[in-house]
């Protein structure tokens, strides 16, 4: 439970500090006291479920973000702790950069596709949009009766809530870059 205290602490003070908000106000905001809170942001105090939920509904924020712990101003991705996804027989590669967040409305991906390799995408959610970019050899993508043809340095974006394809036509390997975006 203390660890808990100690990261609701600290979240509460940058998230105040961030806002500029004095505790005068965030108690005003909340319903719960210039005291308690002042006795929260220093880990002097426990507080309960229900005073914690009064300061998130307050602030207009999610309870998890004050409770978990925050994450960090940079992360880095190394390639070989992504787990890899493979088709088409090991042809085509996908590694999760950014998988999907909760608070946020896109992940990132690297692919790279084997010469020939193939990976037909079924619709994704109404409104979502794919940005890609190469960066070596050469992919085709089919989008309704449609094809592109992107070489090194090509860019498409699309809406992809339709069925799609990826398609290496090139004789070397193809490696993209894929963000997703998704509607509110």
């Amino acid at each position: 439970m203390e660890e808990i205290n100690l990261i609701l602490a600290k979240n509460l003070k940058a998230f105040r500090e961030n806002k500029k908000l004095s505790l005068e106000k965030v108690a005003e905001l909340t319903g719960v006291s210039k005291t308690m809170i002042g006795q929260i942001e220093r880990g002097e105090s426990s507080p309960t479920i229900t005073t914690i939920w009064k300061i998130a509904n307050g602030l207009k924020i999610s309870f998890s973000s004050l409770i978990d712990h925050p994450r960090p101003d940079t992360t880095v991705v190394l390639k070989s702790d992504i787990r890899t996804l493979t088709e088409d027989n090991g042809k085509y590669l996908v590694y999760p950069h950014f998988p999907f967040e909760a608070d946020k409305r896109f992940e990132v991906y690297s692919i790279e596709i084997e010469a020939g390799g193939l990976h037909r995408a079924d619709p994704h959610q109404e409104g979502t949009e794919e940005f890609l970019t190469i960066f070596g050899g050469e992919l085709t993508v089919r989008l309704n009766d449609h094809e592109y043809i992107l070489k090194d340095g090509d860019s498409i974006r699309f809406k992809a809530d339709k069925p799609h394809a990826y398609l290496n036509t090139g004789g070397t390997l193809t490696r993209l870059s894929m963000i997703l975006y998704y509607p509110n």
